[in-house]
């Protein structure tokens, strides 16, 4: 079996530090909760908001190795000016989806930092939580473009095996 890069990518060590982030203050609030009868404050909220992270990141890992959910049926048996059409297509759905949501959601963030709206659980300014939304959905845009460029030129990565 082929051996693939390994995919050190600013995206994928954020998705990587989320999880293990999450892994952590979940034992750690079940192990205090299970001693002590109380549980720490902070958990849900940052677990929440580091798993929209570990999505985002990984979404863009996703993207950029072409390893995303769609149906490939239809790409193998195109004729390869068509199958480039269906590639800028996936595309234009990505970056309009992802697009809006960078929109939105900069507008959200910005909205929260004027109003100084504060988290319901632990009182801190919103904005940091809802920031990384259009920073990672821009990202996304950026791996989406990056994987567009990669299939128009015929590079592929090695096969990835799909376990089912």
């Amino acid at each position: 079996m082929p051996a693939r890069p390994p995919k050190f990518r600013p995206e994928a060590w954020l998705a990587s530090l989320s999880l293990i982030a999450i892994c952590v203050f979940s034992l750690g609030n079940v192990i205090v909760r299970y001693a002590t009868n109380a549980s720490f404050a902070f958990t849900e909220e940052f677990s929440v908001f580091l798993l929209v992270m570990l999505t985002f990141a990984g979404a863009a890992v996703a993207a950029r190795h072409n390893q995303h959910i769609r149906i490939e049926l239809v790409e193998h048996y195109l004729p390869k000016p068509l199958r480039n059409l269906l590639y800028v297509l996936q595309w234009l759905a990505g970056v309009v989806v992802f697009g809006l949501t960078a929109w939105y959601g900069g507008k959200f963030a910005w909205e929260e930092y004027q109003w100084e709206s504060l988290s319901a659980g632990l009182g801190l300014p919103s904005w940091i939580y809802v920031i990384w939304l259009p920073i990672l959905a821009g990202v996304l845009i950026i791996r989406l473009t990056q994987n567009l460029i990669d299939r128009l030129r015929g590079k592929t990565d090695p096969e990835v095996i799909h376990e089912s």
